[in-house]
C-alpha cells in the first residue's frame, strides 16, 4: 500500500516537476534571448543618429536609466578596427575579450562565464555605420535572476512533493491499518463459520465499505445455512416420526398374527393392513427422495409445450378420477411455449392433482386451467372439497404439514411442488377461491434466471 498509495504517486510527481522545470528554464533562456534580440534592434536601428552622425547608445540618454540599470544589458560598441568604443554602463571597460567577428544581419548568442562569478547570455551582431563601416555591438545579460528563478522553483516544488509523500505515507499508514482491523474482523468471521458458529448481525451500525459487503455476505450465507440446517434436521425428524408410525403399526399387526394361532380371514385382514401401510410408507419414501432430488444436482432446462405436460398429468389422473366418480376437466391455450424442467413440472402437477382428488366429492369436477399472465404461465388445479383454511394456506407447503393432524397423504406432496416453483424462479399459492380449494403454480415463460443451464 506504502509503494502503490505513497511511493508511485510521489515518484510520478517528483518527474512531473523535474519536466516542468526543464521546460520553464527553456521558456526563461527564450525570453531572454527574445529580449536581448529586441533591445539590439531598437539600438542597431538609431545607433549612429547623434550629432554629426557619432555612435551613442539610447540607454544613456533615458530620463528612466537610474531606474533600469540593475535590470537591462549591459552593452559594448566596437569599431571597425576592434576597438572598444562606447560601453553601458559608462565604465569604460569591457566585459571579457573583444568579440569575434560576426556576419551582417546573423546575430550570435552565447553564454560566457561573467566576471561576478555568474552566467552572462551575449548577443554579438555586425551593424553598418551611414560611412558603410562595420561595428559590432555585443549586449550582455546578467542570468543570475534566472538562475535564482530556477532554483527557487525547484525548491518550492521539491519542498511540496516531500510534503505530499509525507502526508500520502502517513494516510497509507492510516489506510494500512484500517485495513488490517477490518481483514483482521473478517478472518474473525471466517474462523468462526469454520468452527460451525452462527454470524448475527453487528449491533453497530455497519460500516459502508467493500469489506463490510463481504461481511454481510458472509452473514447471510450464515444465516441462509442456519436456516437450511434447522430444515434439514426438522425434516429428518418429521421423516423419522412420519415413518415410524407406519411401522409401529405394521411391526403390530405382526406381532398379533404371530402371538396365537388365527385363522386364514383375520391374517388375510392382517396382511391388508399391513400392505396398506407399505403403500403408505412407499409413497413417504417416494416423497421424500423427490424433495431431496430437487435441491440436489442441476437441472436441464427446454423449450418446450406446457400445455402437453398438463394433458399428460390430467390423463394419468383421469383413471383414479373415474374410479372416485370425479372428471378433470382442462382448460388454456394450445401450445403454452415455455422454458422448463419437464420431468419436475411433471411431478409437481401430478401432486396437484393428487392433492385435489384426495379432497374432491364424488360427482364434481377438478378445473385444471392453463393461462398466460405477463411473463408467466399461471396453472391452476381447483377442486370443490372442503378448501384450505385461511391459517394454513402458506404452511401447507412445508413438509409434513397437514391441515389435518390424522388427514390423508403424506404431506410433502405440495412441498415438492413449493420446491420446483422456487427451482423455476416462480412461485405456488393458494387463492381465496370457494368453494374447494385453488392452487396455483406460477412458472416464469423465460424459465429460471440462475443456476439451471438451458438446452436448446
Amino acid at each position: 500500500m506504502w509503494l502503490l498509495g505513497a511511493g508511485v504517486p510521489v515518484l510520478g510527481v517528483l518527474i512531473a516537476l523535474a519536466l516542468a522545470g526543464w521546460v520553464f528554464e527553456a521558456w526563461l533562456a527564450k525570453a531572454v534571448d527574445r529580449a536581448l534580440l529586441t533591445q539590439a534592434a531598437v539600438e542597431a536601428v538609431s545607433l549612429f543618429d547623434g550629432p554629426g552622425g557619432t555612435a551613442h547608445l539610447h540607454l544613456e540618454s533615458s530620463t528612466l536609466e537610474l531606474n533600469v540599470r540593475g535590470i537591462v544589458p549591459t552593452a559594448e560598441l566596437y569599431g571597425p578596427d576592434g576597438r572598444l568604443v562606447l560601453t553601458y554602463p559608462d565604465s569604460g571597460a569591457a566585459i571579457g575579450p573583444p568579440p569575434a567577428p560576426v556576419p551582417l544581419n546573423e546575430p550570435r548568442f552565447e553564454t560566457t562565464p561573467g566576471p561576478d562569478g555568474g552566467r552572462l547570455r551575449q548577443l554579438t551582431l555586425s551593424t553598418r555605420s551611414p560611412e558603410g563601416e562595420l561595428y559590432l555591438l555585443r549586449l550582455s545579460a546578467s542570468l543570475s535572476q534566472k538562475d535564482q528563478a530556477i532554483r527557487a522553483f525547484s525548491t518550492i516544488a521539491l519542498g511540496l512533493a516531500v510534503l505530499l509523500g509525507g502526508l500520502l505515507f502517513a494516510l497509507q499508514a492510516w489506510q494500512a491499518r484500517w485495513v488490517s482491523r477490518r481483514l483482521g474482523q473478517l478472518r474473525a468471521l471466517i474462523a468462526r463459520l469454520r468452527e460451525g458458529g452462527i454470524l448475527h448481525a453487528p449491533a453497530s451500525p455497519p460500516q459502508v465499505d467493500e469489506i463490510a459487503e463481504v461481511e454481510d455476505t458472509l452473514r447471510e450465507a450464515s444465516s441462509r445455512l442456519h436456516e437450511a440446517r434447522q430444515s434439514q434436521e426438522e425434516l429428518i425428524a418429521r421423516a423419522a416420526h412420519e415413518l415410524r408410525t407406519p411401522l409401529a403399526l405394521m411391526r403390530t399387526h405382526l406381532d398379533l398374527a404371530l402371538w396365537k394361532q388365527r385363522d386364514a380371514e383375520a391374517l388375510r385382514e392382517a396382511l391388508g393392513e399391513t400392505r396398506r401401510e407399505v403403500e403408505r410408507l412407499s409413497a413417504l419414501a417416494g416423497s421424500l427422495l423427490d424433495l431431496a432430488s430437487f435441491g440436489r444436482g442441476r437441472w436441464e432446462v427446454r423449450q418446450g409445450d406446457l400445455r402437453e405436460v398438463v394433458d399428460d398429468a390430467a390423463a394419468a389422473a383421469r383413471a383414479e378420477a373415474e374410479g372416485r366418480g370425479v372428471w378433470i376437466l382442462v382448460e388454456g391455450p394450445e401450445p403454452a411455449p415455455c422454458s422448463f424442467h419437464a420431468p419436475s413440472v411433471r411431478q409437481a402437477m401430478d401432486n396437484l392433482l393428487a392433492n385435489a382428488l384426495r379432497y374432491a366429492p364424488t360427482g364434481t369436477e377438478i378445473s385444471v386451467r392453463l393461462a398466460r399472465e405477463a411473463h408467466a404461465w399461471r396453472i391452476s388445479v381447483r377442486d370443490r372439497g372442503p378448501g384450505i383454511p385461511l391459517e394454513h394456506r402458506e404452511a401447507v407447503f412445508k413438509p409434513f404439514h397437514r391441515v389435518e393432524p390424522a388427514g390423508p397423504g403424506t404431506g410433502l406432496g405440495l412441498a415438492v411442488v413449493h420446491e420446483v416453483a422456487q427451482r423455476h424462479g416462480g412461485r405456488v399459492f393458494v387463492t381465496n377461491e370457494a368453494p374447494g380449494a385453488e392452487v396455483v403454480l406460477a412458472l416464469p415463460t423465460e424459465g429460471p434466471k440462475s443456476e439451471i443451464p438451458r438446452v436448446a
